[in-house]
């Protein structure tokens, strides 16, 4: 089974893409072992304590590192990423740099029609930067923007939408062979 972890940009407990991530972890449970990585609990970046990080900044890595790809779920703020991403992408990028050449794949939820567009168009460049040089998968038609999120997850968080997830379905599977 192909293992995969998720970070979600966002801390809010009614996130959409908090949803997301939890639709496609319950959606994909039979073909992927799908862990939603817990990057709010990771201190602030620190260059003095990147040869000795805390233990939840040393568990986080070796998750990332075990995994088979990574899925990056995030809203846009500000044109870019959300800090607490950024923050967690910094941890990864340094000393033993656990996501050079990991599959990555990005996705976002907006109640807005382009919402996270400029936030994985950054997240891209921030991916290929030299201390991260993940292998994201190629965004020709496999952007995953979930716009107008609101019409599409019911007020449990449950993605409801059969476009969505008849689309989701396709990109999970370009992402899957791209795990190889």
């Amino acid at each position: 089974m192909v293992k995969i972890v998720a970070l979600v940009g966002s801390l809010r407990k009614e996130s959409y893409n908090g949803y997301l991530a939890k639709a496609m972890q319950y959606r994909y449970q039979d073909r992927i072992d799908f862990e939603i990585a817990d990057i709010a609990s990771l201190p602030f970046y620190n260059q003095d304590e990147e040869l000795n990080p805390p233990q939840v900044v040393k568990d986080f890595k070796k998750k990332v590192a075990e995994a088979d790809g990574v899925i990056i779920i995030t809203p846009e703020y500000n044109w870019s990423v959300p800090g607490v991403l950024k923050n967690a992408l910094d941890w990864l990028s340094r000393v033993d740099k656990v996501l050079i050449n990991k599959p990555v794949m990005t996705a976002g939820a907006s109640p807005t029609a382009l919402g996270t567009v400029r936030c994985q168009l950054h997240l891209r460049q921030i991916l290929s930067s030299p201390g991260i040089s993940a292998r994201v998968l190629p965004p020709a038609g496999n952007e995953v923007l979930v716009n107008f999120a609101q019409n599409k997850f019911d007020k449990s968080g449950k993605l409801t939408d059969e476009g969505t997830l008849e689309f989701l379905d396709g990109i999970m599977d370009k992402f899957l062979d791209w795990i190889g």
